[in-house]
């Protein structure tokens, strides 16, 4: 079909009977992600299923117009903001059904629009969950942007990112054919035709039902927190402790995160959520015994001058937990450890959905976190060239009021995610003000756009993005932010190139995406 005037495009799409979106503050809304503002947008296609989202990106694509994907809004490396104007954003959040939960052969399958909070509280009614069990920002990340962007956190020290608990997949390709990429039960069954589709941050096809595994949910825990002198030994313990396979999360902050933390949350929340976390599990008088712990350590329980490390661990029987967490606690002890109150993984895990009010800074200011995954072996070598880099910059970000904070997490089998977070005096954007809580944003102070400060943030995210690429790191969340086709050889960039013409050949699956 021809292209038809843009004027027109909106209303064939809509013949499909799916729902399109064309008002201006809609359009402004969807453009924004948690860092930036890309192009403006056509329309927006919200499907209910994957039929309509087969022949809604059909109708789109034949008259040469753009798609692109998005779950819940949650990227910050450009995954769903587009570089070329009068494209069609999908919003798949309104396909958030769980399709089916199999307690014979362990699986689970979902749309793609379906959250990892909501998947979460599903399963835990019956004793299970997926392996990776999801991002902090679960309570709005889906479970397709987790399958298209990779992501870690709940599980990954033990079982990795979100990518390696998916088994199969069904894909929407750029002219509307469904591409089932595998069984149901297994993967892989020949070549992995799903890890194609894998990590891809939705440059090769839209997902629309994921099938993931499933394992019995824990019944006990055990927590403990740590602080260091120095990064070398918060690495060195955090490889220690991955490396052991004792953890489920393991994850730390430097002096300036912790500060931050600190600054942002309060003893109340941490009681409430403490408090919601036992009442779950059945116990009223345990709620209020951990509630009192959490008043009786008060906010200094931690040195905020020093680096810090927390430790989750599960098993089906808390003997098995105390074991794991005394084997971490040796691993840390012996790489210069003193051990603090444990009030961090206990918050954290009580609440593991919570309100994404992080996504701005103390006093309201913006935030970019930019991040790396080495290998155990090269990240004190890349926390070395960081610091460096911040401060060598030091007086220009303190004349313009930009600080930092730095959080590094264990993946199992794959390293160390170091991650720099910038914060930055500057006016918020629609996304900020949609998504925190209404009565946090109340609290900050409404700050004014600033020019200088966001072209110095930007020039620092890509110095950072430069500075992993220079140390050979790994990343998740590609999108348009990371250097990832530079890291190919010549021969594997020819393969993804060949394999995005193949399935894409007019370019218009989210182009720009993944560098394609």
């Amino acid at each position: 079909m021809a292209t038809q005037p843009n004027s027109t495009a909106a209303d064939h799409i809509a013949q499909t009977g799916v729902t399109v979106l064309t008002d201006p503050d809609t359009l402004d809304f969807y453009a924004h992600d948690v860092y930036q503002r890309g192009a403006d947008l056509l329309a927006v296609v919200r499907p209910e299923n994957r039929d309509e989202l087969s022949a809604a990106i059909a109708a789109t694509t034949s008259q040469n117009i753009t798609v692109i994907p998005r779950g819940g809004g949650m990227s910050y490396t450009g995954g769903y903001t587009s570089s070329k104007p009068e494209a069609v954003l999908f919003d798949l959040a309104s396909m958030d059904r769980i399709l089916e939960i199999n307690e014979t052969d362990m699986t689970v399958t979902v749309e793609a629009g379906c959250t990892w909070a909501a998947l979460y509280e599903a399963l835990r009614a019956k004793g299970l969950r997926t392996p990776f069990w999801g991002t902090l920002s679960g309570l709005q990340a889906t479970i397709g942007g987790g399958m298209s962007q990779n992501c870690v956190f709940w599980g990954s020290g033990r079982y990795g990112t979100a990518a390696q608990s998916c088994i199969a997949m069904e894909v929407v390709l750029a002219d509307g054919t469904i591409l089932n990429t595998g069984a149901k039960f297994t993967r892989p069954y020949g070549p992995d035709l799903t890890g194609i589709f894998l990590a891809d941050t939705g440059s090769l096809g839209m997902k629309a039902n994921i099938t993931l595994r499933l394992v019995p949910e824990a019944e006990a825990h055990g927590y403990a927190s740590f602080s260091f002198e120095t990064h070398d030994d918060t690495l060195a313990a955090l490889g220690e402790i991955e490396r052991s396979g004792v953890s489920t999360e393991c994850f730390g902050f430097d002096p300036s995160l912790n500060a931050i933390r600190m600054k942002r949350d309060s003893l109340t929340s941490d009681a409430k959520a403490l408090g919601k976390m036992m009442k779950k599990q059945g116990s009223v008088w345990g709620a209020i015994k951990e509630g009192a712990k959490v008043v009786a350590a008060g906010r200094d329980f931690m040195d905020e001058a020093k680096f810090s490390l927390h430790v989750l661990t599960e098993a089906r029987t808390q003997a098995a937990a105390d074991d794991d967490l005394e084997h971490a606690r040796k691993l840390a002890l012996a790489n210069g450890a003193t051990e603090t109150e444990n009030t961090i993984p206990k918050i954290v895990r009580a609440n593991p959905f919570g309100p994404l009010n992080s996504m701005l800074g103390p006093e309201g200011q913006r935030w970019a976190p930019v991040h790396g995954l080495l290998p155990h072996s090269r990240a004190v070598a890349c926390y070395d060239a960081i610091k460096t880099l911040f401060a060598h910059h030091q007086d220009e970000m303190d004349a313009l009021g930009i600080f930092t904070g730095t959080l590094v997490s264990g993946v199992s089998g794959s390293g160390a995610i170091i991650e720099p977070c910038l914060y930055w005096p500057d006016a918020s954007n629609p996304l900020h003000r949609d998504t925190v809580e209404d009565a946090h944003l109340a609290k900050l102070p409404q700050l004014d756009a600033n020019p200088e400060a966001w072209a110095f943030a930007q020039k620092m995210k890509q110095a950072l993005v430069d500075l992993f690429y220079e140390q050979g790191a790994a990343h998740l969340q590609i999108g348009r932010t990371y250097r990832y086709r530079d890291s190919l050889d010549p021969a594997a960039d020819a393969l993804l190139v060949h394999l995005k013409k193949s399935l894409d050949p007019r370019g218009l699956m989210n182009p720009g995406s993944l560098g394609l």
